[in-house]
């Protein structure tokens, strides 16, 4: 028998816990992460209990009848451990959390599940479940990823920007100018697209202070003037590019280019599975920025898919 109940502070260690067990778990559903921005959401993050004991998580928020899989995150549907979660236990597990919903008065779910490059193993058992309860597909975006395994090459013009950014002497690195690139990119932001960055300066600096191993910050520079930078998600078995940003004398000398080599080879070498460039979408998925999508194809980057689903009961 599954039981679905609530999470509550008291049981943050044992999540965390969990969450670092699981297959599809990051960084980013620890509470460290997910309770920065408490202030704009209202938890109703959910464990599945087995014979009495924790055995599945689903960081989740609620809002007006609607259980939302988290809105504070890029993805996050139910995290399962390695052993002894197949199937069988995932249909019960949904099957009991329709039925907590109802007791609750939510009629609603949205569900975005972990995309399969960040599984450490095998995991996609909440796909087969919401195909049983009728879920439909509500959003696609489409992000743009390198197997960092078998990489393809960079196309003839990026090679031609790499071995001009290299004679220039731009030099690439890990950088803790958060101030600084902040500041670069915000102005980029506002200019371009009139919005701001998803996380302030100050929200940035407490989660690279909370999870200082996993969101790093990499600059490309000439003579001390800062030109391009990328902060990084790093989940294993995923390398994630969060930000990304150059100034007109950066994206004139290709300074992205050099940098996102640097970064390709070092987290090759370092063992990740995927390089990761994000989504190139907005409005849900409905508009695609065709240009951009473009840039990161021809750094050897190909589609993946971020989905959410609905259910409505």
């Amino acid at each position: 028998m599954i039981e679905i109940v609530r999470y509550d502070p008291s049981m943050a260690t044992r999540w965390d816990e969990m969450v670092l067990m699981s297959r599809n778990g990051t960084f980013l559903h620890q509470r460290g992460y997910m309770d920065y921005h408490s202030d704009r959401f209202t938890d109703c993050s959910l464990v599945a209990c087995r014979d009495g004991k924790p055995c599945a998580l689903l960081p989740a928020c609620v809002e007006e009848g609607t259980l939302w899989s988290h809105r504070g995150l890029t993805y996050g549907g139910w995290l399962v451990p390695l052993k002894h979660f197949d199937a069988t236990v995932m249909l019960e597990v949904m099957d009991a959390t329709c039925d907590w919903m109802s007791a609750n008065g939510i009629n609603r779910l949205v569900y975005k599940p972990v995309p399969h490059i960040y599984h450490r193993y095998p995991c996609e058992e909440d796909l087969y479940a919401l195909f049983r309860h009728q879920a439909t597909l509500n959003e696609v975006n489409i992000s743009t990823t390198i197997d960092l395994s078998c990489p393809l090459p960079l196309d003839r013009g990026n090679k031609s920007g790499l071995n001009a950014a290299r004679k220039a002497g731009i030099v690439v690195g890990e950088s803790d100018d958060w101030q600084g690139y902040w500041r670069l990119l915000d102005s980029l932001l506002g200019s371009r697209y009139d919005t701001r960055p998803v996380h302030s300066l100050d929200e940035i600096c407490l989660l690279h202070g909370r999870f200082p191993e996993n969101i790093r910050l990499y600059t490309a520079t000439l003579d001390g003037e800062l030109l391009a930078g990328v902060v990084m998600y790093l989940a294993a078995p995923v390398a994630h590019c969060q930000y990304i940003a150059a100034s007109p004398v950066g994206k004139d000398m290709k300074a992205l280019t050099l940098l996102f080599d640097h970064l390709i080879r070092l987290y090759a070498g370092l063992g990740y599975r995927y390089f990761d460039f994000g989504i190139s979408n907005e409005d849900h998925g409905r508009y695609l920025n065709m240009g951009l999508v473009q840039q990161k194809s021809r750094l050897g980057g190909r589609g993946i898919v971020y989905n959410t689903f609905e259910i409505n009961l």
